[in-house]
């Protein structure tokens, strides 16, 4: 075991990646000669040479059509967005084409592509850099959608991603990047996709959330005395483990919902509506949900009043809890 944070996560997941797998390749704008923007790419292209860590024009569209043409030709590669703010511009690549490869050849072609980007406000970059967007990309049949939230979690998360025969979009919370240290195996090991993780057991009350709202849900829950409050890392957006959600809320009578992306058809709302449908009788108040807000991400100086805090989250187990 070796003590990591989520960066070093990434970087230790790529480099097993590409050492036991010469399929492999990683490729985006600065990912080779300066390491990616965060470094989690760092020293990697000098181990593995330029034609497996390539360094690419400044293009999201030409990054990730040239991962799908190398896809669909036995080659498994990792492509690297700067910011998740880019992804839009690559948006076309993988609504009408990774994601639907399998379906359009009939299922004689896959696309192993994973598509990774640094999501979520919290660190006061430039505009359209911190983003959440899980809830575009989970619309998209055909893709799946990861956001983890550890440094274990992330490591074992990507491995999945890259060794799965669809494309994985895989969002990595920038504002987690250095914050959490935690010791991760120095082996290759795996986490399956769709699977939630009940990271704190409870009774009262059901949290569910992901990438860095797990870490800051946590810590409002800690100050919590009187609830005990169980919470859902729900680690992979889509497919999403409804079944222990369901299982969950069906102890508690009470959900949250918590996510940084704007309420307003956020995936929130797609959590919602799954237990309205498989557990309504067990709910002894409305499900809540505490979320950014239906406007574009502040400036830097705005930035964290738009981001649920600590104080946010308490107040919104509370509203459940005394209904």
């Amino acid at each position: 075991m070796v003590s990591m944070n989520n960066v070093e996560a990434v970087k230790s997941a790529l480099d097993q990646a590409l050492k036991s797998d010469k399929s492999v390749v990683v490729l985006g704008e600065d990912v080779g000669v300066n390491g990616g923007v965060f470094r989690a790419t760092e020293g990697l292209q000098k181990k593995y040479g330029k034609d497996r860590v390539i360094d690419t024009p400044l293009s999201e569209e030409g990054i990730v059509g040239m991962a799908i043409g190398m896809a669909v030709n036995g080659i498994k590669p990792v492509a690297e967005i700067q910011f998740s703010g880019f992804l839009p511009a690559a948006f076309d690549q993988i609504f009408s084409h990774a994601a639907r490869i399998r379906s359009r050849s009939r299922g004689r072609f896959t696309c192993p592509i994973v598509i990774r980007a640094p999501a979520g406000g919290g660190i006061r970059a430039l505009e359209l850099h911190c983003e959440m967007p899980e809830a575009f990309f989970a619309h998209i049949p055909g893709l799946k959608v990861v956001c983890p939230s550890t440094p274990y979690d992330t490591k074992g998360l990507l491995l999945a991603a890259i060794k799965d025969p669809d494309p994985v979009i895989f969002l990595e919370p920038m504002r987690l990047y250095r914050a959490i240290k935690q010791d991760v195996p120095e082996t290759e090991y795996t986490l399956p996709l769709g699977k939630a993780n009940v990271v704190k057991e409870g009774s009262d009350i059901t949290i569910i959330t992901w990438g860095a709202m797990v870490k800051y849900t946590l810590d409002a829950v800690s100050k919590l005395k009187d609830v005990d409050a169980e919470v859902i890392d729900l680690r992979t957006i889509y497919p999403f483990d409804a079944e222990t959600i369901i299982k969950s809320v069906k102890k508690t009578g009470r959900a949250l919902v918590v996510h940084e992306a704007p309420k307003t058809a956020g995936f929130g709302a797609e959590i919602v509506a799954t237990i309205n449908e498989k557990a309504l009788d067990s709910l002894e108040a409305p499900i809540m949900r505490v979320t950014g807000y239906d406007i574009p991400l502040p400036f830097a100086r705005l930035e964290m009043e738009y981001i649920p805090s600590e104080e946010r989250i308490i107040k919104g187990i509370n509203k459940v809890m005394e209904y």
